[in-house]
């Protein structure tokens, strides 16, 4: 089964990683590259992607020839989408599983930041049904 988990935080949440301590910011970026590996390591990882903070998101809607039109950066909001992980794991308790360790990543001072991680299952269905 695939799942999701995504990483949500506030801004003063990991994108304020760039404002620690140069040890602190080390060992966060080691925390998730051994965790990265751990799960490629395992056959686990799908995928996984870091995101830009939402200063640099646009929201876009199609106008009423379906021309793209961009609306500036996301409202204000008090979480932001930071980065995903797509696993394969055999259960959903496996995935939550994962999520606890993403979640425990280290913050300032080695104390674990304890960041909300959605898990959603990705849907499945015939490839010729979503085309």
């Amino acid at each position: 089964m695939k799942y999701i988990l995504m990483m949500n935080t506030t801004e003063r949440g990991p994108y304020s990683i760039f404002n620690w301590p140069t040890k602190d910011f080390e060992a966060h970026i080691a925390y998730w590259k051994s965790l990265n590996t751990d799960l490629k390591n395992l056959g686990e990882l799908v995928a996984v992607e870091a995101l830009t903070g939402p200063d640099q998101a646009k929201l876009v809607r199609a106008d009423k020839n379906g021309m793209p039109v961009t609306d500036g950066v996301f409202p204000e909001s008090k979480e932001f989408l930071a980065g995903y992980w797509i696993i394969d794991v055999e259960s959903p308790e496996r995935a939550y599983e994962i999520a606890a360790r993403a979640s425990a990543a280290p913050g300032p001072g080695g104390v674990p930041l304890n960041m909300a991680i959605e898990v959603r299952q990705v849907m499945t269905g015939r490839r010729d049904e979503l085309s």
